[in-house]
């Protein structure tokens, strides 16, 4: 059992001043709407509603935090977590790209997202969640070059795998490699990007997201401790994650 699926609502927020006051490293999930990024933590998390984003644009403008450690029985009991034996924290930024936004809540998002990710000390690792078959939109560049400077990892999953055939993949994979080579700083060092092929439909590379996530937070070769049914996939809210393709993530 991966310690991602114990994963618990933790906070939400809708400003900085209102970031927990924690210590423990944080792993930032961002991606534009629709790339699958609800999806992917769901299913890394082994939880079915977890992460969810509504089918109104405009709706989904906070960060929403979960705790990972501190619950000691499974993730679907209603026990408080205890906030001083927390290890991690997955973060899940508001998905960005929406048309239909007001100008007044994209700049809300921008300044949002911009100074979190540049500022956040506790942020360990940036998860950037991108559509294989369109990965680098401007938006994801942008926030690429938000967090270079910073010197943090970045590692790049891209979802829905499974619409491209095996020259795609390889294609798509080698491509990307190529666009995150291109980051250095001034003395010419690479940053610490990473980039991975994934799909929540076919179950490709969710071992190697899993651990690579777990090794960013600091937890790789932690076990577990909480008791329960830790085998059961649970959906707390019954309700779909509706900024991604649920048949394909």
């Amino acid at each position: 059992m991966s310690r991602l699926w114990q994963a618990r609502f933790f906070t939400t927020v809708n400003q900085l001043r209102d970031l927990p006051d924690t210590n423990v490293p944080e792993i930032a999930f961002a991606g534009r709407s629709n790339a699958g990024k609800s999806t992917a933590i769901n299913i890394l998390t082994n939880q079915k509603g977890l992460a969810f984003a509504s089918k109104t644009p405009g709706r989904t403008q906070h960060i929403n935090y979960f705790s990972i450690g501190g619950a000691h029985v499974g993730q679907h009991r209603k026990d408080a977590v205890r906030v001083d034996e927390i290890e991690a924290l997955l973060v899940d930024l508001p998905g960005y790209g929406y048309a239909e936004v007001s100008g007044t809540a994209k700049l809300h998002w921008q300044k949002l997202l911009g100074d979190y990710v540049q500022r956040r000390d506790q942020l360990a690792a940036l998860i950037l969640i991108m559509d294989s078959r369109r990965p680098f939109t401007d938006l994801d560049v942008q926030m690429l070059e938000w967090f270079a400077p910073t010197g943090k990892p970045i590692h790049c999953i891209l979802t829905k795998a499974d619409k491209l055939n095996r020259n795609e993949s390889t294609n798509a994979l080698r491509e990307a490699r190529g666009v995150l080579e291109s980051y250095v700083d001034e003395d010419g060092v690479g940053f610490p990007f990473t980039v991975q092929l994934f799909s929540a439909l076919k179950r490709i590379g969710i071992e190697e997201a899993d651990a690579k996530i777990l090794a960013l937070a600091g937890l790789d070769g932690v076990a577990g401790e909480y008791e329960g049914d830790e085998e059961e996939e649970h959906d707390e809210s019954g309700a779909p994650s509706a900024d991604d393709d649920q048949t394909s993530a």
